[in-house]
């Protein structure tokens, strides 16, 4: 099984206790077994070998000084890749043209010297924040699989490659809490950052007013370091703030309604922990947020921004499409130019208050999901489908509809069933909520 943590693989790298080669084939070991091959929509076997060979000859030679080049990691399947088909999950991309381009985050991944060793499923178009996939299938999330729970999405075989040691970390996407949900469905950490912080060129778009591009991984450090490489800097960690000297909001209102018993057990004791830490954690209700709901009923600005770029696609290969997929970006075509402009307008206005209602923390605490994974078998039928989608995204997409960092921790004990802590920072300070995720990730970690 790989080591976990991307310092720690970096520095067995460099003293020689361990080579690319060892862990990319650990990695592809684990991708050829268990929910492997339904985890991952390619897997890159020769091409991420040669490359470790490679690597390994770099740095026994003394010509290879970056510290995390040799890791193995995935990425999901709506980055561009030059040469490769980016199918997004769906079928009605499947005979697309070869990308001309990686993605810039691609890019800089590889400048880095990660070895990407595959690309992971995900829901269709990212149109989903449960994971399902019914042209590619989907991996069950870690726990209870002999039962069989969905991993959440979109990011879906992303999470599910890191939880099972196929990568060291994975890159995904979040529009509405698809590095966030399954971050927390399957035991990880998960971040999305401010939109405007990492690029999105090169990475099929479900919502150009929501997208982001963020990490997961086994935990802050690493999505901290992912981050800065695909924002253009060497890979910086998270530098944790102490729990002590935090001021820190539990949320009240629209994030703990219709919690299930156990996250609200797992969600209760990590409050607390933080407060004996010596966290000043204060319950405290925003009702700005509880406008959400009625901003988005019509289908919000997922459904418009996606009915735009798939309204052509739609009309020449609509019948390849999920019906559960389509049915939601179709919805977008009842949006008026008017009520666009109205929704950003509220939008506006919800992120102004919102400024001054958590102006005084350091960051807002809430469950990422308010539920553990539902069991495939909840989503036999549409009705449910749409209503347990709607309850996983609600949280996590607060922070997308107002632009904010937002990064979820694991905070069940080991063995029990997957609950997430999400942290929401402040616009723009993206590193700073690394730094104070860092010390929360501290305060709940077992002793």
């Amino acid at each position: 099984m790989l080591e976990t943590g991307l310092t720690a693989l970096a520095e067995a790298l460099a003293a020689g206790r361990t080579t690319s080669a060892e862990l990319t084939g650990r990695a592809l070991a684990a991708s050829a077994e268990g929910e492997g091959p339904t985890a991952f929509m390619q897997v890159y076997a020769d091409r991420a070998r040669a490359e470790a060979a490679a690597l390994d000859g770099l740095r026994k030679a003394g010509r290879e000084a970056r510290p995390f080049a040799g890791i193995p990691i995935s990425i999901k399947d709506l980055f561009d890749e030059a040469g490769r088909v980016t199918t997004a999950g769906s079928k009605a991309l499947a005979d697309a043209a070869p990308a001309d381009l990686d993605a810039p985050i691609v890019d800089r991944l590889r400048r880095a010297g990660f070895v990407i060793t595959g690309r992971t499923v995900m829901t269709e178009f990212a149109y989903s924040g449960l994971g399902l996939n019914p042209h590619y299938g989907t991996p069950a999330a870690p726990w209870d699989r002999a039962t069989g729970r969905i991993p959440g999405g979109s990011t879906s075989g992303g999470a599910v490659s890191v939880a099972d040691r196929m990568a060291a970390a994975t890159i995904g996407t979040d529009t509405g809490g698809s590095c966030r949900i399954p971050a927390a469905f399957c035991g990880i950490t998960g971040f999305k950052p401010t939109m405007a912080r990492i690029p999105r060129a090169g990475a099929t778009p479900l919502s150009h007013s929501l997208d982001s591009v963020g990490p997961l991984g086994n935990s802050v450090g690493c999505c901290a370091i992912l981050d800065d490489i695909m924002a253009g800097g060497p890979g910086a960690g998270a530098m944790a703030r102490p729990a002590d000297g935090l001021r820190l909001a539990a949320m009240t209102n629209y994030v703990t309604v219709d919690m299930d018993g156990t996250v609200a057990a797992g969600y209760e004791a990590a409050l607390k922990r933080l407060r004996d830490a010596g966290a000043a954690v204060v319950e405290t209700a925003f009702p700005e947020i509880d406008a959400l709901p009625a901003l988005n009923a019509a289908g919000g600005f997922a459904a418009a921004d996606a009915w735009a770029w798939h309204r052509t696609l739609i009309a020449d290969k609509g019948g390849l499409y999920d019906p559960r997929v389509i049915s939601r970006i179709e919805r977008g075509a009842m949006i008026s130019a008017a009520d666009y402009i109205d929704l950003m307008h509220a939008r506006s206005a919800m992120q102004a208050a919102s400024a001054q209602s958590m102006g005084g923390f350091d960051a807002v605490l809430m469950p990422t999901v308010p539920i553990v994974p539902p069991p495939f078998s909840a989503f036999e039928d549409d009705e449910s489908y749409a209503r347990l989608n709607l309850l996983c995204l609600r949280n996590p997409s607060v922070a997308n509809f107002l632009d904010r960092p937002s990064i979820s921790l694991p905070c069940h004990e080991p063995g029990e069933a997957p609950v997430g802590l999400m942290l929401m920072g402040h616009n723009g300070l993206d590193r700073e909520l690394f730094d104070i995720a860092a010390g929360v990730e501290a305060a709940l970690r077992p002793s």
